[in-house]
């Protein structure tokens, strides 16, 4: 990207009378995503009363509070204080989740569509996808649904021009650098590529979700049988995600 993402000082945005976004730039960046996400999270690990849950975003986090209890001004000057204190550039330990995939045909209706838009073959888009290795940068708009950056600008297609009224559990998208999976069958936007036996979303866990800002994710080509022996393993109960702990973002 040229230029920088990063705003020079912070920027504190009123939601009403109960929320308070704390903005650090103005578009998606690697840099400022991280910040963003080792500043929300040090605020939630400080407990402040009367701060109900912190959200981080691409370029910023809200913190949702209590007016009763704390007032906005009184968060944003915790905010600056641990701003101050240096944490939002350090770097904050992530884990690698290895994510199986099986590309095409009836699990990736538009491969085809981005490798015509690519200039490349199915196969061809498959192994660039499946070479890269994404940061979530954010949860998003369904419980569970992880925006990945880093899709290689070689098959970054746009989103469809009219999404579909259903898209399947488990489908794995692009939409330009991004790439994400929907948790739970729904309306979509997003190019089709592929589609995973994992579950995303499971409200009898804690945490319910199984990816969180700051995971790195890769995935991983599996055939038809690899698939269905995934999904059956996952059906009951007995899958364990590949996740490598302590890997640092780069």
């Amino acid at each position: 990207m040229l230029g920088s993402a990063a705003y020079p000082a912070l920027r504190f945005l009123l939601q009403g009378d109960t929320a308070l976004t704390v903005e650090l730039g103005d578009r998606v960046d690697l840099d400022v995503n991280r910040r963003a996400r080792v500043l929300s999270q040090a605020l939630s690990s400080a407990r402040i009363p009367g701060i109900i849950e912190v959200i981080s975003a691409f370029c910023s986090f809200t913190v949702v509070y209590d007016p009763a209890a704390i007032k906005a001004g009184e968060i944003a000057e915790a905010i600056l204080r641990i701003h101050g204190s240096g944490v939002s550039r350090e770097e904050a330990p992530t884990r690698l989740i290895r994510v199986p995939v099986i590309y095409g045909g009836e699990y990736g209706p538009d491969l085809d569509s981005v490798a015509e838009y690519a200039g490349l073959t199915p196969k061809e888009v498959v192994q660039i996808h499946a070479k890269a290795i994404y940061v979530c940068c954010m949860m998003g708009f369904l419980a569970g649904f992880p925006y990945l950056y880093g899709v290689p600008h070689a098959i970054a297609a746009p989103r469809l021009p009219t999404p579909r009224k259903r898209t399947a559990a488990g489908s794995v998208g692009i939409a330009q650098e991004l790439t994400g999976i929907y948790p739970v069958e729904s309306p979509g936007g997003w190019r089709i590529i592929g589609r995973t036996p994992l579950r995303l979303f499971d409200p009898a866990k804690q945490p319910p979700h199984l990816f969180a800002p700051g995971d790195l994710v890769r995935f991983v080509p599996v055939s038809e049988q690899e698939y269905q022996e995934v999904l059956s393993d996952v059906l009951r109960g007995k899958y364990r995600v590949n996740v490598e702990p302590g890997v640092q973002c780069e």
